[in-house]
């Protein structure tokens, strides 16, 4: 089984309700999907690989070896106790956004990601409206959703990941299972090195690597605005022995004073066909940050049961 694989050129030519139709499918049954053919430049592509792997080589590696996954683990295979290490995750990870301090010491690291992070919020603009017009809304909904109205406020971030080779695999996540709490997710990850597993059917699925192919996930934000249509998907990453994969995740999530709801016209349809109206509180999406802080690697009802309660 794998997830599937859409050719998004293919939304601009006759093949578009079909393309369409298989973006849907993706959304309602999988939660994960992957596009060719995004309009990213294969030669950008190749520059972030090159920038992100000198970047972990010349201002993080170093750093990794003195963490705290490495000493725990080190310490718990000195115990022999056969305990795994269940609140550590084996990655290296740092944030780039526009208002904080990126790494420095890297050529050209700036640029690329600059460029690349311009590129990957034009795609995930195409992506929600993609979704809207599937889910039936006005174009621009969950945009405009995300912004908390007109303007432009939604927080796009981009987490630079890479998880190094590990000698005790068994005993350490590379991440811990979660869903993601924002909007899209967007991630270009490594062709090599796998490791990425979602969760479908209660069986833990392998994210085949594909080359310079973009994965999209729907992250609980998503989930809340389809009323539920959209479901955001447990995934995990496995540490492995061998190879330092590379993970470059972008979130296009609301902005943190914006107010996030069921939209009225699926919560209106739901309630006439079923019974039933919005699945889903109405919250500020700052509140639900504080929840998902506490609760990130938990079930994530509860997360929306806390929510409505404050």
């Amino acid at each position: 089984m794998a997830i599937p694989v859409i050719d998004f050129s293919k939304l601009y030519g006759e093949e578009r309700a079909k393309t369409l139709a298989q973006i849907a499918n993706a959304c309602e049954v999988w939660g994960f999907f992957q596009l060719v053919n995004h309009g990213i430049s294969e030669e950008l592509l190749e520059r972030v690989k090159k920038v992100a792997s000198e970047c972990y080589k010349l201002e993080r590696e170093e750093g990794f070896k003195n963490s705290a996954a490495v000493k725990k683990l080190n310490e718990l295979v000195e115990k022999k106790s056969g305990e795994k290490l269940e609140n550590l995750d084996w990655e290296d990870v740092f944030l780039l956004s526009d208002d904080n301090e990126w790494p420095s010491k890297t050529p050209g690291f700036k640029e690329t990601m600059a460029e690349y992070r311009s590129e990957l919020k034009k795609l995930a603009e195409n992506v929600m409206e993609v979704m809207d017009e599937n889910l039936g809304l006005p174009n621009g909904y969950i945009k405009k959703a995300f912004n908390g109205g007109e303007g432009d406020n939604a927080f796009f971030g981009t987490k630079v990941s890479h998880y190094p080779p590990c000698p005790h695999p068994e005993l350490v996540n590379g991440l811990r299972p979660h869903t993601d709490a924002g909007g899209v997710i967007l991630l270009f990850q490594d062709e090599k090195v796998g490791g990425l597993q979602i969760l479908k059917d209660d069986e833990w699925i392998d994210v085949q690597p594909l080359p310079n192919s973009i994965v999209i996930n729907t992250g609980d934000q998503i989930e809340v605005l389809s009323n539920g249509r959209y479901k955001s998907i447990w995934h995990r990453v496995n540490a492995t022995p061998d190879g330092n994969r590379r993970s470059i995740a972008s979130f296009y999530n609301p902005s943190l004073k914006a107010t996030i709801a069921p939209a009225l016209e699926l919560s209106e349809k739901a309630n006439q066909e079923v019974e039933q109206a919005a699945n889903y509180p109405k919250f500020v999406f700052g509140d639900y940050m504080s929840v998902y802080a506490e609760q990130k690697f938990l079930p994530k009802e509860p997360r929306f049961q806390a929510v409505n309660a404050m």
